[in-house]
This record gives C-alpha cells, sequence and structure tokens, in this order.
C-alpha cells in the first residue's frame, strides 16, 4: 500500500505518573530522583547528571537550572519559570511541558524523544545537534528556534510562532511546519522532506528561489 503524502504525526504519551508523588528535597547534582514532586527550587539550581523519573514540577521559578547530562523519564512540568535552562547532552522521554516562560533552553546535543511543549513562551530554544523524535509544539511563541544539524523525525507544530528559525545542515523526516508561523528560516534549503502549507511555500518564495541559486527579475 502507498504511504499517505501527509507526514506521519509524533507518537505522544502523556507523563505515566503514580497517583501519589512524595515532596521532594532540592535536587542535587548526579542524585537519583524518584517518583517526587516540588513547587520551589533554589534560584540556582545544579542537578546536572541527576536522573528524575516519574517526577512532577508544579510552579517552579529559577535563575538559572542546570541539567547538562540529565535523564528525565516520565516527567511532567507546569508554569515553570526560568531564566536560563542549560541541558545540553541531556535525555528526554516522556516529558511534558506547559504554561510558563523560559528565557533559554539549551538542549544542544540531547536526546529528546515523546516530549510536548504547551503554552510556553521561549525567548530562545536550542536543539542544534541534537536528535528529536516524536514532539509536538502546540499554543508556543518561540524568539529563536535553533536547529542547526539536528536531526529531526516526527515532529508537529499547532498555533505556534518563532520570529527566527535557523536550519542549517538540518535533517528532518516526517516534519510538519504547517502549524508554526515563522518570519523567516536562515538555510530554506535545509527545509527538504518538510512539510509546509501552500500559503507559508509563497511566503518563502523569495528566500527559496536564492537558496537554490535562481535569480528572480519583476
Amino acid at each position: 500500500m502507498a504511504r499517505s503524502s501527509s507526514p506521519l504525526a509524533p507518537r505522544i504519551s502523556a507523563p505515566d505518573l503514580p497517583t501519589h508523588l512524595e515532596d521532594g528535597e532540592r535536587p542535587r547534582r548526579g542524585g537519583d530522583h524518584f517518583q517526587l514532586a516540588w513547587s520551589e527550587w533554589a534560584q540556582t539550581t545544579d542537578a546536572s547528571h541527576a536522573t528524575f523519573t516519574e517526577c512532577a514540577l508544579r510552579g517552579v521559578s529559577v535563575d538559572h537550572l542546570d541539567l547538562t547530562g540529565a535523564v528525565l523519564v516520565d516527567v511532567d512540568i507546569a508554569q515553570l519559570r526560568a531564566t536560563t535552562i542549560t541541558g545540553r547532552g541531556s535525555r528526554l522521554r516522556r516529558v511534558r511541558i506547559s504554561g510558563g516562560r523560559i528565557g533559554t533552553l539549551d538542549l544542544g546535543g540531547a536526546d529528546v524523544d515523546e516530549v510536548e511543549l504547551r503554552g510556553i513562551r521561549i525567548d530562545y530554544l536550542a536543539l542544534a545537534g541534537s536528535r528529536v523524535t516524536d514532539l509536538l509544539v502546540s499554543g508556543c511563541t518561540i524568539g529563536t528556534l535553533d536547529l542547526p544539524q539536528a536531526t529531526l523525525s516526527r515532529i508537529a507544530f499547532a498555533d505556534s510562532r518563532a520570529d527566527d528559525v535557523d536550519t542549517r545542515a538540518m535533517r528532518a523526516k516526517d516534519v510538519d511546519l504547517r502549524g508554526l508561523e515563522a518570519l523567516s528560516y536562515l538555510d530554506p534549503a535545509a527545509l527538504r522532506d518538510a512539510t509546509l502549507s501552500a500559503r507559508q511555500v509563497e511566503h518563502l518564495a523569495p528566500a527559496l528561489a536564492a537558496a537554490l541559486g535562481i535569480r528572480v527579475l519583476g
């Protein structure tokens, strides 16, 4: 049977959490945190190389959160407010982040699988060099979306917008951009195999022509 021309939708599952979570103490670097919930963290929190499994964050506010090399599995985050989150080289699986505002969310070189972003404002979202599978971005406002050398599979946007999208050397498969209103793409040629609406293609036509070396004269 021939495959439909529509991109495959991301396979998203809600975080698998128990009905009751214990109140967690301050997370620590390299710590193992299991079935815990938090509503408050220190303004500077170092949870690098830590593991969070079946955990929840509710209304946490931080200045700098270090999640470098951390592992998050079945984690639900609601109304997070953070100036900077550093999660380079981290692993996220079945993570949902809803509401709140983040200045910088740096997931460069991360493994991202079954992640849902809903109703968040993110000034700078970096996924450079990351491997992203099954990501849904819904109702989000993003300043800069940084995707150079990222490998993307089964990604969809809904009712979201971004000012600038850096797609240099991006590799895309089943990436649906029809729900993303982007003002500009740094490398339109890297959108190969992504899905756009006819209106989006019309808007990008001059940049696409330039990327392909086509001279357009009025």
